[in-house]
Protein backbone atom coordinates (compact mmCIF):
# COMPACT_ATOMS: atom_id res chain seq x y z
CA UNK A 1 0.00 0.00 0.00
CA UNK A 2 1.45 3.52 -0.48
CA UNK A 3 1.88 6.20 1.86
CA UNK A 4 -0.74 8.41 0.43
CA UNK A 5 -3.63 5.36 0.48
CA UNK A 6 -2.22 4.73 4.04
CA UNK A 7 -2.78 8.76 5.00
CA UNK A 8 -6.00 8.32 4.01
CA UNK A 9 -7.49 5.30 5.97
CA UNK A 10 -5.62 7.20 9.04
CA UNK A 11 -7.07 10.60 8.80
CA UNK A 12 -10.40 8.51 8.26
CA UNK A 13 -10.46 6.74 11.06
CA UNK A 14 -10.06 3.45 9.68
CA UNK A 15 -7.80 0.90 12.03
CA UNK A 16 -4.66 0.59 9.90
CA UNK A 17 -2.87 -1.64 12.46
CA UNK A 18 -3.09 -4.79 10.31
CA UNK A 19 -0.86 -2.53 7.37
CA UNK A 20 1.78 -2.02 9.33
CA UNK A 21 5.21 -4.54 10.99
CA UNK A 22 5.31 -4.10 14.76
CA UNK A 23 8.28 -6.08 14.41
CA UNK A 24 10.32 -3.24 12.96
CA UNK A 25 8.95 0.11 14.09
CA UNK A 26 10.65 2.70 15.65
CA UNK A 27 10.28 6.34 16.94
CA UNK A 28 12.68 8.00 15.41
CA UNK A 29 14.93 10.57 17.93
CA UNK A 30 13.48 8.19 20.68
CA UNK A 31 16.03 5.45 20.76
CA UNK A 32 17.15 4.26 23.89
CA UNK A 33 21.55 4.77 24.87
CA UNK A 34 22.70 2.90 28.14
CA UNK A 35 24.62 5.32 30.85
CA UNK A 36 26.66 4.14 33.52
CA UNK A 37 26.55 7.20 36.08
CA UNK A 38 28.42 7.61 39.26
CA UNK A 39 27.35 8.78 42.84
CA UNK A 40 29.03 9.91 45.83
CA UNK A 41 29.10 7.56 48.71
CA UNK A 42 27.52 9.52 50.86
CA UNK A 43 24.39 9.50 48.19
CA UNK A 44 23.88 5.77 48.91
CA UNK A 45 22.36 6.38 52.40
Amino acid sequence: MKAKNLDKKFDSGDDIIKYLDLEKASRPGQEQRRVNVDFPEWMDD
